[in-house]
């Protein structure tokens, strides 16, 4: 209880500068807002879990939800239902850096004494990393995902142990993992096949890397109703977007200069954190004894130390670009995810043993040091929030969609954000004399009617994609895509016709979801069956009346 009052103490001091000044606009600060705002307003339409961003592209839309993990848009939506929006990203920030001390603080506790723990609760709820996001980065996912890290930690090297009951533990912390951001989720995959495999090495026994492929398999079944979807429709989409330049993980690496001066500045101030946090940890190396006495689990700790120092740097390049998926990480820094889970550790094993009150003293002078400098730099904005929500949810305008996530081929930089929702074609260099009467216009559903003495095509305000299904009078129609923008047009007969757009289920998404639920089942069969073979291993310790045990 006492770690946990002094992690949300913590928390709190460096969200002090949100209540004088706002809200730190960070780089994925409006994008974030603006796809819980989309959420909320498909609530109220009764779609509980949206999958088509309906406001995206000024109101056109994109497949945000397809592929963006769930986890943090519902919980930001969420969490708006209770607070009013300005304080909902400091709440959700809160929530994180709490919750992640309260995990680093369990994780700690497998090897440490209880005050040592704390200081590696502290450390790690606000450590530099974590701040950065909080300042500039603004990435609500990520540092959501990092909240349970140390409890995928923790239960990766239980299993390595060759814990059953851990690798239960690990299936649903790792599918959940996936279901709050994918670039980390890479980084946890990574990071929990290498602590998996340097404990079985170290153990001379493969019993525990076995158990631990398993539950990564029935992690990623429990999250399949996200993952497959999001995989296989990538050809749907301009999903290349998500490596453009910048984005690479070639133009990221520590200290890396580019064309662009506020990336490089950018840039720069990540690799100062990151090649701090390298230093600190090689000092904490050798005094850190009260760790380096459990080889269970030293070995896979300085093993994933290593690899997310060297990921870092730029000679690790072969790797970015043969290792699956990694590329996806995009910025090397962000392999601090996994140095920010040992840092802390090493820290307060060295507290356990040396000159404790110095150590918390000085962490807490630079961890304070750090928040002033990022706090003072950072982009201080009152009225952002307000802005997106009249914008929103109250003018309906919507907001500027994203390049990665737009239809394949287009380009929503050519879209007009003027247009009507339903827009008639001239026939030649005639307008045709067409009245058009809207029924229904939902996130999920349009509906309409057209009324014109000859064929006419009608362009929505709205992008195609295989989802969409169109029909009119009733029958299945298809519709274009007008070059370039990708806006849906309908070809419509002479008289009065009656034109409905659904957002209809794709069969990925329909196997993805079955997978998830036989998932579930077998997760929940495996949790009953571990608590009978408990209660019955227990019975069978209780002492036989009169025996005197």
């Amino acid at each position: 209880m006492v770690a946990l009052l002094l992690v949300a103490a913590a928390a709190t001091a460096l969200l002090v500068p949100f209540v004088l000044f706002g809200n730190a606009s960070g780089h994925d600060f409006e994008f974030h807002l603006a796809s819980w705002m989309d959420v909320v307003h498909q609530w109220h339409q009764r779609v509980l879990y949206p999958r088509w961003a309906e406001l995206a592209n000024w109101g056109y839309g994109e497949p945000r939800f397809i592929f963006y993990p769930p986890a943090s848009w519902l919980l930001g939506a969420a969490l708006s239902l209770l607070l009013p929006w300005p304080a909902v990203p400091g709440a959700f920030y809160w929530i994180c850096m709490v919750s992640g001390g309260a995990c680093m603080f369990r994780l700690a506790r497998e090897w440490l004494p209880e005050k040592a723990a704390m200081l590696a609760a502290l450390i790690y709820a606000v450590n530099p990393y974590h701040q950065l996001h909080v300042y500039w980065r603004s990435d609500f996912a990520e540092l959501l995902a990092s909240a349970i890290f140390p409890l995928v930690v923790l239960y990766t090297l239980r299993t390595g142990k060759g814990e059953a009951g851990a690798a239960w533990w690990l299936a649903g912390l790792f599918g959940a993992t996936w279901l709050m951001n994918a670039p980390a989720a890479v980084v946890v995959t990574y990071s929990v096949a290498l602590l998996l495999a340097v404990t079985a090495v170290e153990r001379r026994s493969w019993r525990g890397l076995l158990l631990g492929g398993g539950a990564m398999a029935l992690g990623f079944a429990l999250a399949a109703f996200y993952i497959l979807p999001a995989a296989y429709e990538q050809t749907w989409v301009n999903i290349g977007e998500v490596l453009a330049s910048g984005l690479r993980p070639s133009d990221n690496f520590l200290f890396t200069r580019t064309n662009d001066p506020e990336h490089t500045w950018f840039n720069f101030r990540a690799s100062i954190i990151a090649v701090s946090e390298m230093l600190v940890t090689a000092l904490m190396l050798i005094p850190a004894r009260r760790l380096r006495e459990r080889r269970d689990a030293w070995w896979p700790l300085v093993a994933l130390l290593g690899a997310s120092a060297v990921l870092m740097l730029r000679v690790s390049a072969l790797a970015w670009r043969f290792l699956p998926e990694l590329h996806f990480v995009q910025f090397p820094w962000r392999w601090l995810l996994a140095l920010n889970i040992v840092l802390p550790l090493l820290i307060a094993a060295v507290a356990a043993r040396s000159r404790p009150a110095l150590v918390w003293i000085g962490c807490a002078l630079v961890l304070a040091g750090c928040a002033v400098r990022l706090g003072h730099h950072a982009w201080w904005d009152s009225d952002g929030v307000h802005d997106l929500y009249q914008a929103i949810l109250v003018q309906g305008k919507g907001y500027f969609g994203t390049d990665e996530y737009g239809v394949r081929g287009s380009d929503h930089y050519d879209l007009d954000a003027r247009a009507a929702r339903i827009t008639v074609l001239p026939v030649g260099n005639v307008a045709p004399q067409a009245q058009v009467h809207v029924e229904r216009w939902r996130s999920e559903r349009k509906a309409f009617t057209v009324r014109s003495e000859q064929p006419v095509t009608v362009v929505l305000r709205l992008m195609t994609y295989p989802a969409w299904k169109v029909s009119v009078n009733g029958q299945p129609a298809s519709a274009q895509a007008r070059p370039n923008t990708k806006e849906m047009a309908i070809e419509v007969p002479p008289g009065t016709s009656r034109v409905e757009v659904r957002f209809t289920r794709t069969a990925d998404r329909t196997l993805g979801g079955a997978i998830s639920i036989t998932a579930v089942v077998l997760w929940l069969l495996l949790a009953f069956l571990q608590h009978r073979l408990l209660a019955r291993g227990a019975s069978h310790d209780q002492p036989f009346p009169g025996s005197g045990r």
